[in-house]
């Protein structure tokens, strides 16, 4: 498989691209730098794995919650390269990319309770439960202050 990954949502920008066992990853400056720098670092792992936008199987890209301005960066490129290339869009949760980083590190935890810096003394948060083969949201994300 041949993917593209892109996440913005945060102050760091992560664009990273598989090409069968071949990886290539750029972590860089997000928030508002992310217009300036996303174009850059994909052409760095697509250009680091011999690939072009059109050789890709799917254009996976961080769907939030998470910074407004960041989400929309990352829907539009990836929006954009998708319809230019006809390569189909995976928009991917960030609570639910969040939950898996804990599950590859501890295999047999089936639930989580994630929260996310939203800014001004909030945060998102989400319960998910590890069902089948997949996240499954327990509780709808909110954003809330953090005692709550």
């Amino acid at each position: 498989m041949k993917l593209l990954a892109l996440e913005t949502s945060t102050e760091h920008l992560s664009v990273a691209a598989c090409a069968g066992t071949r990886q290539a990853v750029r972590e860089v400056a997000g928030g508002a730098q992310a217009s300036f720098t996303l174009l850059p670092a994909i052409e760095a792992v697509l250009g680091e794995l011999e690939l072009a936008v059109h050789d890709l199987d799917a254009i996976a890209f961080g769907q939030g919650p998470g910074a407004f301005t960041g989400l929309r960066t990352a829907c539009a490129v990836a929006q954009g390269l998708a319809l230019g290339s006809g390569v189909p869009l995976l928009p991917i949760d960030s609570l639910s990319q969040v939950a898996q980083s804990v599950r590859t590190q501890l295999p047999t935890v089936r639930r989580v309770l994630v929260t996310l810096d939203a800014r001004m003394a909030q945060v998102y948060w989400g319960a998910l439960q590890w069902q089948e083969d997949h996240w499954h949201a327990v509780l709808e994300v909110a954003v809330s202050d953090p005692q709550a």
